[in-house]
């Protein structure tokens, strides 16, 4: 398959365009030729040396992640950049990015893939950006007691072997959940907003602390990596259904 093809299918299905005036990373192709045949497709996380590295170790001809290189340009290819770029020109990998786009999918997306794993109803959007939304909300059909949640991400999340922090402000029964997964917590007023019992998201920060214990709410601190291998598995599988071969290249980061 060629990889315009398979740029322009992901572009559509993630509705790249509709974010490029709210998101700091330049999604879709940000490193590749105009064009060239595809056999194998490698997808992560993050776009770094070890996972160029490894996808180059796997003969992929494209390497698909979350968080990519450019976020608002370039002013040198020089260091840390150089080093993560360099080695894609001389192996001709492609490196395809989705932020924004991947997060807020309502079906292939990060919180989508979290709500899958607590088993959420009623699904809406959730995380107001501009005119788009980068999570999703839901109801648990039996609601989850909170220690009963924490287990539930904690047991199932690539953590790297850190425990799910947890602000325990909120009600002793869990239905109602809010999710932006990373570094979500600036939703955290839409989420007392709309009545949520629980946010869960991948990082926090220091005034998520009295701003949840002041609003009632649980927060749940499951990591930012653990979080977000949602979108790129999901992709990882519709590009397997378009006859391509895909690995997926795990480097948790346990943050």
């Amino acid at each position: 398959m060629e990889l315009s093809s398979v740029v322009d299918r992901l572009d559509e299905e993630l509705r790249t365009a509709d974010y490029a005036d709210l998101d700091a990373s330049a999604n879709g192709l940000q490193v590749g030729p105009e064009d060239r045949d595809l056999e194998r497709v490698a997808f992560a996380v993050d776009g770094v040396r070890e996972t160029v590295d490894r996808a180059v170790e796997a003969d992929a001809d494209l390497l698909v992640v979350h968080h990519g290189l450019s976020w608002g340009g370039f002013d040198r290819v020089t260091g840390r950049t150089y080093d993560r770029i360099a080695p894609m020109i001389e192996n001709d990998l492609a490196l395809y990015v989705s932020h924004l786009p991947l997060d807020g999918h309502q079906q292939l997306g990060n919180a989508a893939g979290v709500a899958d794993l607590l088993g959420l109803e009623d699904r809406a959007p959730f995380g107001e950006l501009g005119t788009e939304y980068v999570g999703q909300r839901g109801t648990a059909g039996d609601p989850y007691a909170p220690d009963a949640l924490r287990d539930r991400l904690e047991t199932t999340l690539e953590t790297g072997g850190q425990p799910v922090q947890h602000l325990d402000f909120g009600p002793d029964e869990i239905e109602d959940v809010a999710i932006v997964t990373g570094s979500g917590v600036d939703w955290l007023d839409e989420a007392v907003d709309a009545d949520a019992d629980a946010l869960v998201t991948g990082e926090g920060k220091g005034n998520a602390y009295h701003e949840a214990r002041e609003a009632g709410l649980h927060v749940f601190l499951a990591g930012h990596y653990a979080t977000e291998t949602f979108g790129v598995r999901s992709l990882q599988d519709r590009v397997a259904e378009w006859g391509l071969e895909t690995t997926f290249l795990d480097v948790p980061t346990g943050l």
